[in-house]
């Protein structure tokens, strides 16, 4: 009997023990891994704090809802502080230690392409939060983006000013990877709407006065407007120092500057620039027939009440990256990477921040030039321009 007994015993412990193994890799696969890389801190932390803010919203409101497929979502976050070098091994981390199962960030131009190597070789989707084409042109099976891109942003700049009747401009470009990517696609598509760039200057990310390149721009004869591709102070600083100068003539900035920080550094000067930008900014003041209205609208209350902060583009970028992947491992049923890879692929009339986006093969954004809207700052605020 006490043989039996202890058999028993022994069967039992022997159950329980392998019911805990067994338990373990199910605990594991209770939560659904998504890595963020962002510049929180450093010279693009205008960038990344609203995306770190704005993911972190969005997850612990999906978790209090019961999370996706039944599963709680855990958001691993690294700064790069607008380092490439620190993104490219953060990417690394979370691919090999973190194991994430998609990633939703990569703030500036420079640190995505940094990282883009790592998710293509690991084969696990990458949507950016970055600005440059070259992100998304030519296609990476892995890698999809959901801002505006650089060249529709000239686009939209050039449309107006012909509006305008100015077609001789003056041009002034960071140095920057998203400042010089923009120039390049400018001067690359300036013919198509019979624009002449008749000057151009350029400045680093570190200057800190623009008056010399500006008084050059100034004196150059037949200017009747001038373009700044850039991003982070330095648009700031060239919109005062123009002012400055004395310089009537249209100045137009890039979606790199939409944010209410621009307008702070830029102060009075900030009167009168126009730039392209996403419809979140003027949520507002949106006919109730617009169908981006409901969202921006929503998240706008969502992130001030949130964080006591204004919105601005940057984080609508990450709140539309998440909700694509979000709805994608929805109609995938799994977090499977390259299941919810073909889901972001095929992603279709999906109403965001940046616009309605509709993605195919051969395109991994999916917005087309009716997504920006052209604005104007008047009295320190944005306004539509009619």
């Amino acid at each position: 009997m006490s043989i039996q007994m202890g058999m028993t015993r022994r069967l039992a412990l022997a159950a329980g023990i392998g019911a805990m193994m067994g338990a373990a890799p199910a605990l594991a696969q209770a939560e659904i891994k998504i890595g963020a890389v962002l510049s929180v801190t450093g010279p693009a932390s205008f960038l990344g704090d609203p995306e770190k803010r704005t993911l972190e919203m969005e997850v612990e409101a999906l978790n209090a809802k019961g999370g996706l497929l039944g599963r709680k979502i855990r958001l691993i976050v690294y700064d790069d502080a607008g380092d490439a070098n620190a993104a490219r091994t953060f990417a690394t981390r979370l691919l090999e230690e973190d194991k994430v199962s998609a990633m939703v960030g990569g703030s500036t131009t420079g640190t995505t392409l940094a990282m883009v190597p790592a998710f293509e070789d690991a084969q696990v989707p990458f949507i950016s939060l970055a600005g440059a084409i070259q992100i998304i042109k030519p296609v990476r099976k892995w890698v999809f983006k959901t801002p505006h891109t650089d060249t529709m942003a000239c686009e939209k700049i050039f449309e107006d000013m012909k509006k305008r009747g100015a077609v001789k401009i003056g041009m002034i470009s960071g140095t920057d990877g998203f400042g010089k990517s923009m120039r390049d696609q400018c001067v690359g598509v300036a013919g198509k709407y019979g624009i002449e760039i008749l000057h151009e200057e350029s400045y680093g990310p570190r200057d800190t006065d623009m008056t010399p390149q500006l008084t050059n721009i100034k004196n150059k004869a037949g200017v009747q407007a001038v373009i700044n591709p850039g991003f982070g102070q330095g648009p700031a600083i060239v919109t005062r120092n123009y002012r400055q100068l004395g310089i009537t003539v249209p100045l137009y900035q890039s979606h790199g500057v939409a944010s209410k920080q621009f307008i702070d550094l830029a102060g009075p000067a900030a009167e009168g620039v126009r730039l392209p930008a996403a419809a979140l900014l003027v949520a507002s003041k949106l006919p109730d027939s617009d169908p981006q209205k409901k969202v921006v609208t929503q998240y706008t209350a969502d992130y001030t009440k949130k964080t006591g902060q204004p919105v601005s583009t940057f984080g609508g970028h990450a709140y539309d990256g998440f909700h694509i992947w979000k709805q994608a491992v929805e109609r995938a049923k799994t977090d499977n990477p390259a299941k919810v890879r073909d889901e972001i692929e095929k992603t279709k009339g999906y109403v965001g921040t940046g616009g309605v986006v509709n993605m195919s093969a051969t395109d991994h954004m999916g917005l087309d030039l009716s997504a920006f809207r052209m604005l104007e700052i008047k009295n320190g605020d944005w306004t539509l321009v009619q």
